[in-house]
């Protein structure tokens, strides 16, 4: 692909109008350093500015400056940054250089505002010290789940037909956009390591090592997804036991040569005993042994190993009523807190199932206060339309983050993951414009500004994205277009909820593509039972009285809100509760009623979500990302209509009981 065939995301050269124009000092050296100088001449080469390396007579109107920032003010860290601006000059300091690279960037999200007026000291440093993507990244096409696993924008943009891409330079390009917005690690493959995969750690380490290479300029290290059944599948042993020291030192020789190889290296991400892959369980050892076995070979070198809670039993009876999927992360892992290595942090899913358009926050979160935890958040919209949908995540996202399970002024799940940090599995593909949808760009940079600060305004960060992506003060109407996008995507996650899965019900979608309506399609099936509609009544009972006793993993106050229909919050009902279609919410309205109503609503907002766009004045956007726009918006209106009569006739049919305002449900 051509480099000008590449949209440039939230970088276009025009976001950099402001930095660029004017006559910039940068004091300091070092790898990232050169990155900030790059950045700033090219940016001063295309808007007549002036960059300058050090000391020197001429004006100046920002200054880049490697200094320690004094202690009593708390200093910067690795990664933090100071901007001020007095008499005229903006300044930028940091403790190290990584912080400079961050205030860079930030200076450009600011634009004109960052050179204008007086500013006093402002204290930037991120609440989170790891912030990650994964990239479920197949170095080889698989035959299932393609090129990316769950991918919904293309093919992989470090790999191609087995190999590393010849061009790599969508990966130089993808780096930068991610430390724009905060991100500081990559997981290069995926979590599902097939066999191809499973040679990165070995002979094919050379391929891991070229895109470090790529990412290392932009202050992100690379990580590694690996099989924990390794030493069986790569170094010819019997067993891949985690207490058979051959299995230890096979683990710790390897480690050895991936950080002789790539020095800055992150670290190991395992899915073990989960869906098929191998793990700690076939040799009666536990999670805990299998974490703490690669986290001991990783400590010499400063690496953690990432080890995910996504551990269920895939193979249930559907008829058992007594089997809960979402019991499973709890079960398996909170007995074991307190076992794992310090440099061993538990990934846990954001909520207990899969990433649905609606669930609670996970308990584990919070019920593992002597092991690392972090949370994992999908940018990939899996369950919420796969890129063809608008469906803006960050208001989700931040409802997950400020939950506060101990009650008000305790602390939320934010500050609760600082210790582990925030994982997002990426949405971008070799598609022009990286993630299929265009305005899928916004989930990945307002995860990596919720990793950052995990308190910023989703509408706030949109504004951002939007201000960098499509530059509205260079459009002749820059107001229509902020006020479209934002009325397009700021209540899209409610509206995608509205059209699909009812009060916390999950899963209503097709098995396989997991794209589109099939209300039974995984109800019968292995995978676990999730609505358990009948002709009385719909909803899992998960109480402690009566059902699964999940809501009992749960710590006061939220246990006891959960356990009560009268006190679980609307949206989460059939998540917790089997209750009757008669059912009356505590917004008036009932079970079947609040179905039928949120599913026309949902179907008829997508038809105004589309008018909106139509109507936009020529020019305002580039008219192939208009056009491609357009035709994903088309689909999205088809797909809702099928939704909403597919939904509505089934639960028509199922309890007998009609639209309160005689719409027409097939």
């Amino acid at each position: 692909m051509k480099r000008q065939d590449l949209h440039a995301a939230w970088l276009p050269p025009a976001a950099f109008r402001s930095v660029g124009s004017r006559h910039t000092v940068v004091h300091g050296d070092g790898p990232l350093l050169d990155t900030v100088l790059a950045e700033l001449r090219e940016a001063a080469g295309r808007y007549g500015g002036t960059v300058r390396h050090g000391d020197g007579a001429e004006p100046v109107d920002l200054v880049l400056a490697l200094s320690a920032v004094p202690a009593e003010s708390g200093g910067t860290g690795d990664e933090g940054f100071v901007l001020a601006r007095r008499d005229g000059v903006t300044t930028l300091l940091a403790d190290a250089p990584a912080g400079l690279l961050h205030g860079l960037f930030h200076v450009v999200r600011l634009g004109e505002p960052a050179f204008t007026g007086e500013r006093p000291a402002e204290h930037h440093r991120p609440a989170l010290h790891r912030r990650i993507v994964d990239d479920w990244d197949n170095v080889d096409v698989h035959p299932v789940m393609g090129q990316v696993e769950r991918g919904y924008a293309g093919g992989s943009i470090v790999w191609r037909d087995g190999a590393l891409r010849e061009d790599l330079s969508r990966v130089a390009g993808y780096a930068r956009l991610l430390a724009c917005c905060g991100i500081n690690g990559l997981v290069v493959n995926n979590v599902n390591v097939h066999a191809s995969e499973a040679h990165l750690l070995t002979d094919r380490l050379g391929e891991v090592a070229a895109v470090a290479g790529l990412l290392r300029p932009y202050g992100i290290r690379i990580h590694l997804s690996v099989n924990f059944a390794s030493p069986v599948q790569l170094g010819g042993l019997p067993t891949a036991d985690p207490l058979d020291e051959r299995v230890r030192e096979w683990w710790a020789h390897t480690t050895r040569g991936v950080y002789e190889t790539i020095p800055d290296f992150g670290g190991y991400l395992v899915k073990a005993d989960s869906e098929g892959q191998p793990g700690p369980f076939a040799y009666g050892r536990t999670h805990a042994d299998g974490a703490n076995m690669l986290a001991d070979a990783l400590a010499p070198f400063g690496g953690v190993v990432h080890w995910r809670a996504f551990v269920y039993n895939h193979r249930q009876d559907w008829r058992d009523r007594g089997t809960d999927r979402a019991r499973a992360a709890y079960d398996h892992f909170v007995p074991l807190d307190g076992e794992f290595r310090d440099n061993a942090v538990l990934q846990v899913k954001h909520g207990p199932l899969d990433f649905q358009t609606r669930e609670p926050v996970s308990p584990v979160i919070t019920a593992m206060p002597r092991t690392r935890v972090a949370v994992e958040l999908q940018a990939t919209q899996e369950y919420t339309g796969q890129q063809r949908h608008v469906c803006y995540l960050a208001p989700m996202w931040r409802t997950v983050l400020g939950f506060r399970p101990w009650g008000e002024d305790r602390p939320d799940v934010a500050q609760v993951a600082a210790g582990g940090g925030l994982v997002g599995v990426s949405n971008v593909g070799d598609d022009p414009y990286w993630t299929g949808h265009p305005l899928a760009q916004a989930n990945l940079y307002a995860f990596g500004r919720l990793a950052w600060d995990p308190t910023l305004d989703p509408a706030a960060i949109l504004d951002e994205w939007i201000e960098l992506t499509f530059r509205p003060d260079d459009t002749a109407d820059p107001q229509t277009l902020r006020r479209t996008l934002h009325e397009l995507m700021d209540g899209s996650w409610q509206t995608y909820e509205q059209y699909t899965a009812p009060l916390g019900v999950g899963f209503m979608v097709s098995p396989g593509s997991h794209y589109g309506p099939s209300v039974d399609g995984y109800e019968y099936s292995p995978w676990g039972t999730y609505h358990f509609a009948d002709r009385d009544g719909i909803g899992v009972d998960r109480t402690r009285a009566t059902g699964t006793g999940y809501t009992g993993q749960y710590p006061a106050p939220w246990s006891d809100i959960y356990e009560s229909p009268d006190t679980c919050p609307d949206e989460l009902l059939l998540f917790f509760h089997h209750v009757p279609y008669h059912h009356v919410l505590h917004s008036g309205r009932t079970v079947i009623q609040h179905i039928y109503d949120t599913h026309f609503e949902g179907a008829r907002r997508t038809e105004r979500m589309r008018e909106l766009w139509r109507d936009l004045p020529a020019g305002l956007v580039d008219p192939a990302l208009y056009a491609r726009v357009s035709e994903r918006l088309d689909e999205q209106v088809r797909s809702a209509h099928e939704w909403r009569d597919q939904i509505n006739t089934y639960f028509l049919r199922k309890s007998g009981v009609p639209d309160a305002h005689g719409r027409r449900i097939y």
